[in-house]
C-alpha cells in the first residue's frame, strides 16, 4: 500500500479506537474509578479547572473515592461540578474531604450500560469505516486521472480493508473486555 495512503487512514483508525477507549472509560463498571471524574470541571475562582487540578483523588476501596481538596472553600464547588457532570452519584462531605460511594450496579443496569458499550463501539466502528470509504474514494479518484492503475486500485483496496479489519478486530476485543468489567459482580 502506498505509504501516503496508510499514513492518512491509520491516524483516523487510532482516533476511532481512542475515541471509544475515551467514551468508555467513563462507563462505570462495578468498581469506581477515577477516570470518571475525568470530565468533572470546578469552578475555581471564576476559573473553570478540572477535577484532579483543585484537590487529591484516592481511592481506599473499590467502591469509594476521596476527594481532599486543597483548600476547604472549594469543597461546595467540587461538589456542584460532581452533581451537573451527571455521574449519577451524590457526593458527601465532612468538612473536610468529599466522599462519593459507588452502589454495586443492579442486574438491569449493567445489562443497560452493556448496551451503552455496545453503541459506543458501533459508533467508532462506523468513523473507522468513514475514514475508509475516504480513503478509496482518493484512490478511485486517482485512479480516474490515471494516476494508478485498476490494478494498483485493487490491491489499494485489499491492504486497506486488512488494516481496518485488524484494527475493528482489536476494538472489538477492547468492547468484549468492557463487557466482562461491567457484567462481572
Amino acid at each position: 500500500m502506498d505509504a501516503e495512503v496508510k499514513k492518512k487512514l491509520q491516524p483516523k483508525l487510532d482516533a476511532g479506537m481512542e475515541h471509544f477507549r475515551k467514551e468508555a472509560s467513563g462507563v462505570r463498571t462495578g468498581r469506581a474509578s477515577l477516570t470518571f471524574l475525568d470530565g468533572v470541571k470546578v469552578n475555581y475562582y471564576g476559573v473553570i479547572t478540572p477535577l484532579k487540578q483543585v484537590g487529591t483523588l484516592t481511592m481506599p476501596d473499590s467502591r469509594t473515592i476521596l476527594i481532599s481538596p486543597w483548600e476547604a472553600t472549594l469543597i461546595p464547588e467540587i461538589e456542584k461540578g460532581i452533581l451537573q457532570s451527571d455521574l449519577g452519584i451524590t457526593p458527601s462531605n465532612d468538612g473536610k474531604i468529599i466522599r462519593m460511594s459507588f452502589p454495586p450496579l443492579t442486574e438491569e443496569r449493567r445489562k443497560e450500560l452493556v448496551k451503552l458499550v455496545k453503541k459506543m463501539g458501533e459508533e467508532s466502528k462506523i468513523q473507522m469505516r468513514n475514514a475508509r470509504r475516504d480513503v478509496i474514494d482518493e484512490l478511485k479518484k486517482q485512479q480516474k486521472e490515471t494516476k494508478i492503475s485498476e490494478d494498483e486500485l485493487r490491491k489499494h483496496q485489499d491492504e486497506i480493508q486488512k488494516l481496518v479489519d485488524q484494527t475493528m478486530t482489536k476494538l472489538d476485543e477492547l468492547i468484549q473486555k468492557k463487557e466482562k468489567d461491567i457484567l462481572e459482580v
